[in-house]
């Protein structure tokens, strides 16, 4: 059984500088202190050793205990970093969305959501536009041939191209083209 014991101190040895804890320290000071022992006490240098070294495992022992509270310290932040990743975790998935700038996040499962692109939302607007102009024109056409002061012609059936032209060469056409639809609406 002293075998056991006295191997169990010596095994601080053998561990890496940053896995000791306080307690091989206490193991590494008493296998050095046994040592010590065992030398001739007799010398006032051999004393001096002594003194020196048990300051050196002093020293040693403060250092690990440092090293091992950081260590303690860096694992309780952790765990709290975990704890509140997975509390926000919880929150996103529970209806509350957090995004960052420039960022939108968009719910598949929600009804509404958005469907089109900036372009294609761009595209539709400005057609809504152009149509109300349109039909703002034509009620004032209307108005105006309500009061009399346009004359009525006769009904005629006209195509009308709602198309926007895409060059502007043949822009005294389209001029003739929204006359035609202007009379067309007011027509009809």
């Amino acid at each position: 059984m002293e075998v056991g014991e006295e191997s169990s101190p010596t095994l601080a040895f053998e561990k890496d500088a940053l896995d000791l804890t306080v307690e091989d320290v206490y193991d590494i000071s008493y296998v050095i202190g046994r040592d010590l022992l065992k030398i001739s006490s007799t010398g006032e240098e051999v004393s001096d050793l002594k003194f020196r070294i048990v300051r050196i495992l002093e020293m040693f022992e403060t250092l690990v205990n440092k090293y091992n509270l950081s260590l303690e310290e860096l694992k309780m932040e952790r765990d709290n970093l975990k704890s509140e990743l997975d509390r926000l975790i919880k929150d996103g998935s529970a209806g509350q969305r957090i995004v960052g700038p420039n960022q939108l996040l968009v719910d598949l499962t929600d009804p509404n959501r958005p469907r089109f692109t900036m372009q294609e939302l761009k595209e539709v607007l400005q057609e809504r536009n152009r149509l109300k102009a349109q039909l703002m024109v034509a009620q004032e056409e209307l108005q105006l041939y309500k009061s009399g002061i346009l004359p009525q012609a006769e009904p005629a059936m006209v195509e009308v191209d709602l198309e926007i032209p895409a060059t502007t060469e043949h822009s005294s056409a389209t001029i003739n083209d929204a006359k035609e639809e202007r009379m067309t609406i007011g027509k009809l």
